[in-house]
């Protein structure tokens, strides 16, 4: 049934739309930018930004309709591709859908660019458009259908009668990156050099409050309404961001003898990717709950992947981002809000299909463009060696 359109929701969520842009650029661009070796910085931000950009002429051309068509259970065909019959007045909802578009293609152009912190540092830039653009529309756009489009996942689907419930992005966003990333990394191989620190942390924190405000978009505007839940969703999104920097920091206190500022903030970062998928449906307190267990959960992921299974996943994605996500949909079940088939079933559905398809779209890439720049180029840094640019005079 079709609606009048709501000013106040409307307003609400263009004001979400720019926030959720703000969290990739520049706030992830930041972040991951701090993260890398002085000589990658640049190539860091070239990757994000040339991310964004490409994401979103493919959201038009046919990512949104793929993601949010009318086509069916596994996707919504292609209807809508270059948003065809839709014009300012037609509504989804009490939204435009052309705004409802643009909210949606912020996360299309995120959910990729979490990818590249991966394989920061070796990749090559041609592979990570060309991977990028291929994996959005093929893993992120399908998956977007199933569970927020109406498809197979969603209410009434294989799942049952009640379907996965992902309020903003658990696994639609941080599960299928986290495995991808995670995929990736043991695909290319670690770095020449895996041990050398954060460059600029003071970088990587300003990217992390960044990603913080941003994040207020991410997960309130998901409700794509002005009210109450979206205040709940807000709110929740808060205080879990705020618990896990604090439980991260004691956390590293306990095992290292100190508290690091990246530490805190990576903290933050896992606490807002926790309470992604839960935002909509817990109180405060749960909100509390899952940012602070996440917060020890996910540097304990961290500190396995890296140190004791030996994977250079660069930036940690997978052990933020995936466990985080994957942890915050299963707390959906925990709290009673969704059902622990439907929870566990979506994660699975979800999880073979993003680790098969990466691999298949990795390797079909590879055989066109380099995966991964050679070992002069890498040793030289890619600010140099890919865009022959330097973000510092000084070497690092």
């Amino acid at each position: 049934m079709e609606t009048a359109l709501n000013g106040a929701d409307t307003a609400w969520i263009i004001v979400a739309t720019a926030l959720v842009l703000f969290m990739t650029l520049p706030g992830l661009a930041l972040f991951y930018g701090g993260l890398v070796r002085a000589r990658n910085v640049l190539s860091v931000f070239m990757q994000t930004f040339a991310i964004a950009c490409l994401m979103s002429i493919l959201w038009l051309i046919c990512g949104y309709s793929i993601a949010f068509g009318d086509g069916g259970a596994l996707w919504g065909g292609l209807d809508r591709a270059f948003l065809s019959g839709v014009t300012a007045d037609t509504l989804r909802g009490s939204l435009p859908e052309v705004l409802f578009f643009a909210f949606q293609m912020t996360f299309a152009v995120i959910t990729p660019a979490l990818i590249l912190g991966a394989y920061a540092e070796r990749v090559g830039f041609a592979f990570a458009l060309t991977f990028s653009s291929l994996w959005m529309l093929v893993v992120y756009a399908p998956v977007a259908h199933w569970i927020w489009g109406g498809g197979m996942l969603a209410d009434g689907g294989i799942l049952g009668t009640t379907g996965a419930r992902d309020f903003a992005g658990g696994i639609v966003v941080h599960e299928t990156a986290g495995l991808a990333a995670l995929v990736l990394a043991l695909m290319m191989g670690p770095r020449a050099r895996r041990t050398t620190p954060p460059h600029n942390p003071g970088m990587v924190a300003i990217g992390a409050g960044m990603l913080w405000v941003g994040w207020f978009g991410f997960n309130g505007g998901s409700q794509l309404a002005a009210d109450g839940v979206a205040a709940m969703a807000l709110t929740a999104t808060h205080l879990s961001a705020a618990a896990a920097s604090l439980t991260w920091a004691f956390w590293e206190r306990i095992k290292f003898g100190r508290a690091s500022l990246v530490g805190l903030v990576t903290g933050t970062v896992a606490g807002l990717a926790s309470v992604t998928p839960a935002s909509g449906y817990v109180g405060p307190l749960g909100a509390v709950v899952i940012g602070a267990v996440s917060g020890i959960l996910c540097q304990e992921a961290v500190n396995l992947i890296k140190n004791r299974i030996k994977v250079d996943d660069t930036l940690d994605v997978f052990g933020v981002h995936g466990v985080g996500g994957i942890f915050g949909t299963v707390m959906i079940a925990v709290f009673g809000a969704g059902t622990w088939g439907a929870q566990l079933g979506a994660l699975a559905v979800v999880g073979l299909w993003t680790i098969a398809m990466t691999w298949i779209i990795a390797r079909a890439v590879a055989l066109i463009v380099p995966m991964r720049v050679d070992a002069e180029a890498e040793a030289d840094g890619l600010d140099l060696s890919s865009h022959g640019e330097r973000a510092y005079d000084i070497a690092s």
